[in-house]
């Protein structure tokens, strides 16, 4: 079972048996009957510390990624878990300074007083130097700004430096880029975004090709109690089985929506590391297996961002992304170092004439 499909579809689902149901719900018990006081303890005894909902959703996630996935109550949980894991007082954290902004937050706010030097590079520049860091964390493609580093590199250098590298893989998706082969140490994403794909979860993970590492995470979870609920995991998982058939649409409207935006006097800085022009695409071609649907675009101002949604009935303003629905999202209204009037969409599995009338028409609205 090769396939991206295939995987997506079967992963995590155990073989049929016959009385037993093809669709299994959600384990839903905190608690498991532990036997006699001198049984074995069984595999599964608290809700904190395993579920077999949870093991199936690793299960796919993990074949997907090539590793062994860990579960978390969200993305952000995941992200902290692998920081606080591997940070250390005397030593660096090395982060992107175009990426999630709340990850910046996370070690300037919290590493950074404990004695971690925080360093901070833009994705698509030079990453050094890197001696002296316990850990290094890409984003690629990076959220909001899409651009892109080559991991393989970076993960040499940081090996040569005895630092660990975390890829933060929310916005291509385990079908559109496999971290772990490239030399990370950990794969972390957001699987609110695209793995669930229905804007109805908010989870994350992290996979990572040494067992022995990804129990000392799974330890990391147990303890802080960053655990995901058991229904939250059984929608993802039931998400899961059509993220391959949600991409290729996702993709192909990303790639529909960039060619109207190019022609259009009121965007501009289009960005999309599938179209052969951006300068991030040389780079995302050699470790991308598929282009996703996330996209970027600017215009003249956030006022200009309003007249945009607005005249739009297709497009929703809205932050997240992966989702069956296309949304825009205008960043610096978080914080990010972005002009005014940029816009990260996420394209949708909308019908893509339809997709592109829309926004085509939405953008002609726009006072330039």
């Amino acid at each position: 079972m090769d396939g991206d499909g295939t995987r997506c579809v079967w992963g995590g689902h155990p073989p049929g048996a016959v009385g037993e149901p093809v669709h299994p719900g959600p384990v839903l018990s905190a608690t498991f009957e532990l036997g006699l006081p001198h049984d074995p303890q069984p595999e599964f005894f608290y809700g904190r510390a395993d579920n077999p909902t949870w093991r199936a959703y690793e299960t796919a996630v993990g074949e997907l990624e090539g590793g062994e996935c860990v579960a978390f109550a969200s993305g952000m949980a995941a992200l902290s878990a692998v920081m606080r894991l591997c940070a250390r007082p005397g030593t660096a954290v090395v982060l992107p300074s175009d990426g999630y902004y709340i990850a910046r937050l996370v070690a300037s706010e919290e590493l950074a007083p404990m004695g971690v030097e925080v360093r901070e590079f833009g994705t698509a520049g030079a990453w050094e130097p890197l001696h002296g860091a316990s850990l290094v964390l890409l984003e690629t493609p990076s959220n909001p700004g899409l651009e892109v580093c080559d991991i393989r590199a970076i993960a040499d250098a940081a090996h040569a430096a005895g630092a660990m590298v975390a890829v933060d893989n929310t916005t291509a998706t385990p079908l559109g880029q496999k971290p772990l082969p490239l030399g990370a140490d950990f794969v972390i994403a957001s699987d609110t975004k695209a793995l669930s794909g229905h804007g109805d979860v908010v989870l994350g993970h992290v996979t990572c090709a040494d067992p022995i590492l990804a129990g000392r995470v799974r330890a990391a979870r147990t303890r802080s109690g960053a655990i995901p609920g058991p229904m939250e995991i059984w929608l993802a998982h039931r998400g899961l089985g059509t993220l391959d058939l949600r991409l290729e649409r996702q993709a192909k409207n990303a790639h529909a929506l960039v060619q109207a935006l190019l022609g259009h006097p009121a965007a501009s800085d289009v960005r999309w590391p599938g179209l052969p022009s951006d300068p991030s695409h040389a780079v995302a071609s050699k470790q991308m297996r598929r282009w996703n649907g996330i996209l970027r675009f600017t215009l003249p101002s956030a006022e200009a961002v309003g007249e945009f949604l607005a005249a739009s009935h297709l497009v929703s303003s809205s932050t997240s992304f992966g989702g069956l629905q296309t949304s825009a999202d205008r960043r610096e209204r978080w914080g990010d170092a972005v002009p005014p009037g940029l816009l990260r969409v996420s394209a949708g599995c909308e019908d893509t004439d339809d997709l592109v009338a829309d926004v085509l028409g939405a953008l002609d609205a726009v006072r330039i």
